[in-house]
């Protein structure tokens, strides 16, 4: 038991010496000049017009019928692949490119064999230019912390808000519109393009490797003004006249609902995977 326990101590104490001089034999974290950055960024987004339109459409026809409505767009995933040089140890600048996708959906079965879908989504590609300052590291063996801020200018593109709906087993014959029906076959979409800017802020995680990891918190503020429409949405005229008559979609001012401004400011987390090169 005696040698037990002397064996015990004696590789307790070869263990500590060992991981205390660790750090000194372990390589050094690796900082490349080149990094591309491939992020995830879970994002905030306000929506302005397309929630406008969304808006009106559950108040009448949906809720007006007793239908369950359709959610606003609040929420977006955003993929980022980003190019990040570092001038010096402490700036980098970045350029880039990213895809934003969020949509909303809501399907009702108002008859055996029917179905309709609503559908509002919006679709932006954004470009951007920035910079980031790096504060001082914190290192701890193989491993290197830096917090940066930074911010730049976007320029979104290819951006469209779409509003849509699409009935299956309903008459399609406008004289012969069902009880059911939330105006046959719609299609709302509104293009533009937009400039805007970001600033964010996060920590950069270095080690004896190529790859680093990113994480931190976006601020983008991108409104797309004057979207140029095309098409329109039906509705079913009120029920004091015969079901099969279709009326336009009236905004609260009483014209015709448009996609106006859509506003794809919001908050984002970054969580990113950097290659260095």
């Amino acid at each position: 038991m005696t040698r037990l326990r002397l064996g015990a101590l004696l590789a307790l104490a070869v263990a500590i010496s060992v991981f205390s001089h660790a750090p000194e034999a372990m390589a050094a974290a690796e900082v490349h000049r080149l990094n591309l950055v491939i992020s995830v960024i879970p994002s905030e987004l306000r929506g302005g017009g397309i929630n406008d339109l969304v808006e009106r459409y559950n108040e009448y026809p949906l809720r007006a019928r007793g239908l369950e409505a359709i959610k606003s767009i609040g929420m977006g995933w955003f993929f980022d692949t980003e190019l990040r040089y570092f001038v010096r140890p402490n700036f980098a600048l970045a350029a880039g490119v990213g895809h934003m996708k969020t949509i909303s959906k809501r399907e009702y079965l108002p008859a055996l064999g029917a179905t309709i879908d609503l559908t509002a989504e919006v679709i932006t590609v954004p470009i951007h230019v920035g910079a980031q300052y790096y504060l001082a590291p914190y290192t701890q063996g193989d491993f290197q912390a830096r917090a940066f801020v930074g911010g730049g200018l976007l320029s979104l593109t290819a951006s469209r808000a779409l509003f849509s709906s699409f009935e299956v087993g309903l008459p399609a014959r406008e004289d012969t519109l069902s009880d059911a029906s939330l105006g046959g076959q719609n299609r709302l979409v509104g293009t533009g393009d937009s400039p805007g800017y970001y600033v964010e802020m996060g920590a950069h995680m270095f080690f004896a490797a190529r790859y680093s990891i990113v994480v931190g918190a976006i601020y983008r503020s991108a409104i797309i003004r004057n979207l140029a429409n095309e098409g329109g949405v039906i509705v079913p005229e009120d029920r004091a006249v015969p079901p099969f008559l279709m009326m336009p979609l009236l905004g609260r001012d009483g014209r015709p609902a448009r996609i106006g401004d859509v506003d794809l400011s919001g908050v984002g987390v970054r969580m990113a995977v950097a290659i260095g090169f």
